[in-house]
């Protein structure tokens, strides 16, 4: 399964879309690379955004990564020699990965996640709020509302749908503050 040895932890960056979630999982693991740290990092297949073989920020920063299907797949993909693991919009992994954490943290690997922690109708989001739970270091990143500039804290979802999940950037989602968000007009207009 994993190595054994001293405990790893797990970090948990999470936030409203146009936050820096993932440039600070990039930051993050791109520091463990420079040490020379054996370094692995995953992403859900289902986001293909930008690249199928990169995790990548929306300021275009970005770290090679490997895409995986399920938590089970990424369990199955970490090398025995790995002490650091990211993984990024865990929100779209399922439940699984909590457990896949806690065996990797407990096995000695540090881990860092990034992703949403709600969804666009401010409904905790996929295992995030598990992973929070059994994080020991958990950074809440906001982003600037796209309305007034305010503290953000919500994704607002731009076009209609009834999906929970909606794969997209500016062109689907501005990040909102509280009394900018509003859950009852379902498509609204982007100001760009």
């Amino acid at each position: 399964m994993f190595r054994r040895g001293p405990a790893g932890w797990v970090e948990v960056i999470c936030g409203p879309m146009f936050s820096g979630k993932s440039e600070e999982l990039i930051r993050r693991v791109t520091r463990s690379r420079i040490a020379r740290v054996p370094v692995q990092v995953f992403k859900p297949s289902l986001d293909d955004r930008y690249s199928e073989e990169a995790v990548v920020s929306h300021s275009d920063l970005s770290a090679p990564a490997t895409s995986v299907s399920s938590a089970s797949a990424l369990r199955k993909a970490v090398l025995d020699r790995t002490e650091v693991v990211g993984v990024d919009e865990a929100q779209f992994f399922d439940n699984e990965l909590v457990s896949v954490v806690d065996d990797l943290a407990d096995s000695g690997v540090q881990v860092v996640i990034a992703g949403l922690d709600l969804d666009y109708l401010r409904r905790p989001f996929g295992p995030l709020p598990d992973l929070c739970d059994h994080a020991e270091y958990v950074t809440k990143m906001l982003a600037v509302c796209h309305r007034c500039g305010g503290p953000a804290l919500y994704t607002q979802r731009l076009v209609r749908s009834d999906d929970l999940v909606v794969i997209g950037a500016a062109e689907a989602y501005e990040s909102r503050c509280r009394g900018c968000y509003d859950p009852d007009e379902p498509e609204q207009p982007a100001l760009l």
